[in-house]
C-alpha cells in the first residue's frame, strides 16, 4: 500500500476519534487525536492503563508544539537538535490539550519526531497526537513491530503496516523537564 494512501486512511481515523497503531521514531506507539479527550479515554481503555497516569504528544514542528505550551523557550529548539537521541521535552504548563492528557502538575511532554513517515502523518492530521508504547500497560514496551501483542492491534482502529516504520530506534527517548525557570533536568 502506499505512504499518502496510508497517512489518509490514519487521518480519516484520528478525525474521528480513533486509536491507531503507529511507529514512531523510537518504538511503535498507540495513538489518537491529542485534544479529544474521549480518544484520550479509549487509548487509556486499549491499554488498561490508570486513566490518571499522563501520555506524551507527538508534534510536527517545533511551531506546532508553542500552539500547545505557555512560555515557549526558543532555546530548546537548539538544545533539542542537538542531542543524537529522539529527545521528549517536558514543558512546565500545557495548554490547548485536555486535562485527561495532562499531567496533575500542569506539564506536558512533547516530542518532535525524527521520523519522516510519522511527522508526514502528525501533518497531514493538522494536529498533536498522542503517543504511548504500543503495549499492555505493566508489560514491555515493543522494540519491533513484531513483538507487538496480536491482541492490542486487534483492539486498534488501524493499524499502520510494519513497512512504514522509517526510523525507529527500539528504545523509549531519553526525557528532559524543563522547570518554570527554565531550567533542565534528564529524567530518562
Amino acid at each position: 500500500m502506499e505512504m499518502y494512501s496510508i497517512v489518509e486512511q490514519a487521518v480519516r481515523v484520528l478525525s474521528s476519534g480513533g486509536v491507531i497503531v503507529y511507529p514512531t521514531d523510537t518504538i511503535w506507539g498507540i495513538g489518537c487525536d491529542a485534544t479529544n479527550s474521549s480518544a484520550v479515554e479509549k487509548v487509556c481503555a486499549v491499554k488498561k492503563r490508570n486513566p490518571g497516569k499522563s501520555m506524551l504528544v507527538l508534534c510536527s514542528d517545533f511551531e506546532q508544539v508553542m500552539e500547545y505550551v505557555t512560555d515557549f523557550d526558543e532555546g530548546i529548539i537548539a538544545f533539542v537538535e542537538k542531542q543524537e537521541r529522539p529527545t521528549t521535552v517536558v514543558y512546565p504548563k500545557a495548554t490547548n490539550l485536555p486535562a485527561n492528557l495532562v499531567a496533575s502538575d500542569g506539564s506536558i511532554g512533547i516530542r518532535v519526531p525524527r521520523s519522516a513517515f510519522c511527522r508526514t502523518l502528525i501533518e497531514k492530521f493538522g494536529k498533536p497526537i498522542v503517543s504511548t508504547s504500543a503495549n499492555f500497560s505493566g508489560q514491555k514496551p515493543p522494540a519491533a513491530f513484531v513483538d507487538i501483542d496480536a491482541r492490542l492491534l486487534e483492539m486498534a482502529d488501524f493499524v499502520v503496516p510494519a513497512d512504514c516504520n522509517d526510523s525507529d530506534t527500539g528504545k523509549s527517548s531519553q526525557i528532559v523537564k524543563i522547570d518554570k525557570n527554565g531550567e533542565k533536568t534528564l529524567l530518562r
